[in-house]
């Protein structure tokens, strides 16, 4: 037997052995009780990627102290790839990651961080660098190889293939190759992730693609990308669906990206609000000071981290511009966040014995005229009294108050 013949029997002997995936194939639980924090190279770089860009930007994450706040995953999107070897396996770009994926990982987790990377469940990626359809098993094998944490798995040139099915196919191989990986379903929402991914991944997207501005439209011709506040208005109505190990992914955080500071500011809070995964996906190692203070701030990052897991909801909004957020949190507390969406400063007064709520997915309630309780706001770090008084505030244009609220 030839050594080329040889190799050729060895690896169709290994894939015949891991594609015997036992009835009981299953994400890997308990990986994301809450949303998962890191980063993603997508947003702010594109394709322009490479391993010393990896390796500054795990240093950054560390020295800057985002690791020290949650953020753990550090994640390769698009345009990693090299070409697949005569046998079919995935080789990165040798040009610009010419350590190897393995030494990448390591150097990343050496940071205390996990490793992320991205494919597509179709022939190619949507930059046109090879997917994983035919491959699942390979890929997946490759990955556990290299150390990888988290997958985020596309949904370009997918003709013909049935989403969940496709999602199944590899969240299977995950679980073959043995190596715990958060699974990021990157369908758009297109098939209703929603309704089907709780038992397949972690994380699903359920819009396209965000664009760092408030409230646009980026028109690309055969689709479009959308600013924070359209990103919100696209889907409404699933937050049943979101929860421990299973949430609803608005995408990628554009914070420091081109938008002002108190856009940013929204942007965070909102996500927060929504249980949302935060993924940055900005340039961590030049980032600026108020960047770095919106995306490291404990108070806030601690409502999206909340272990009860639960959705919030937009509960009013005016003909002002002016919303009323709402989150239940653990041990009966709540979190409010006052957006105002308008172009002027607005003035709320709120009367907090007449603010009453129940959540029909929670199955809380939120009653000041039974329980006190006392009011923090999170972006000023500072107590505002309690809901036995008349709240009074000016919020200026597309900013918002974000409150903190616990049972005394």
């Amino acid at each position: 037997m030839t050594p080329r013949l040889w190799v050729s029997c060895a690896v169709l002997f290994i894939l015949l052995c891991v594609s015997f995936v036992p009835l009981r194939a299953q994400k890997f639980d308990g990986l994301a009780l809450t949303p998962p924090m890191g980063w993603n190279s997508w947003n702010k770089f594109g394709c322009a990627v490479d391993e010393r860009l990896i390796r500054e930007t795990a240093d950054a994450m560390v020295s800057r102290g985002m690791t020290t706040v949650g953020y753990r995953y550090l994640v390769i999107d698009d345009c990693w790839q090299g070409q697949r070897d005569s046998l079919g396996w995935i080789r990165p770009d040798p040009l610009r990651f010419p350590s190897g994926m393995k030494a990448l990982a390591d150097y990343v987790h050496s940071k205390g961080l996990k490793f992320g990377i991205y494919s597509c469940a179709g022939n190619q990626t949507c930059a046109g660098y090879a997917g994983s359809r035919g491959h699942e098993y390979q890929d997946a094998l490759t990955y556990a190889q290299w150390g990888v944490d988290y997958l985020k798995y596309d949904w370009c040139n997918t003709t013909g293939l049935n989403a969940a099915a496709a999602y199944t196919t590899m969240r299977d191989a995950l679980f073959a190759a043995k190596r715990p990986v958060v699974f990021s379903l990157c369908e758009w929402g297109d098939n209703q992730s929603w309704l089907w991914g709780k038992e397949i991944g972690h994380l699903w997207r359920t819009t396209g693609d965000i664009a760092p501005c408030f409230d646009c439209e980026v028109n690309h011709g055969s689709w479009s990308s959308w600013g924070v506040m359209k990103i919100v208005e696209i889907r409404k109505g699933i937050r049943q669906y979101s929860g421990p190990d299973h949430w609803n992914d608005p995408d990628m955080l554009e914070v420091g990206n081109g938008m002002t500071v108190n856009e940013d500011r929204v942007h965070f809070s909102i996500w927060c609000m929504m249980a949302a995964p935060l993924i940055a996906g900005n340039d961590i190692i030049s980032m600026s000071a108020p960047t770095l203070e919106i995306l490291t701030n404990r108070e806030v990052i601690a409502v999206d981290q909340d272990s009860l897991g639960v959705q919030g909801f937009r509960y009013t909004c005016t003909p002002e511009g002016i919303e009323v957020w709402v989150k239940p949190l653990v041990r009966g507390n709540w979190a409010f966040c006052l957006l105002n969406r308008s172009e002027a400063a607005r003035t709320i007064q709120v009367k907090w014995p007449e603010f009453k709520l129940s959540d029909d997915i929670s199955k809380l309630a939120f009653d000041p005229g039974a329980a006190t309780f006392a009011i923090r706001d999170l972006w000023k770090r500072q107590s505002l009294g309690s809901t036995q008084q008349l709240l009074r505030v000016t919020i200026p244009s597309k900013d918002v108050l974000m409150m903190r609220l616990t049972k005394q």
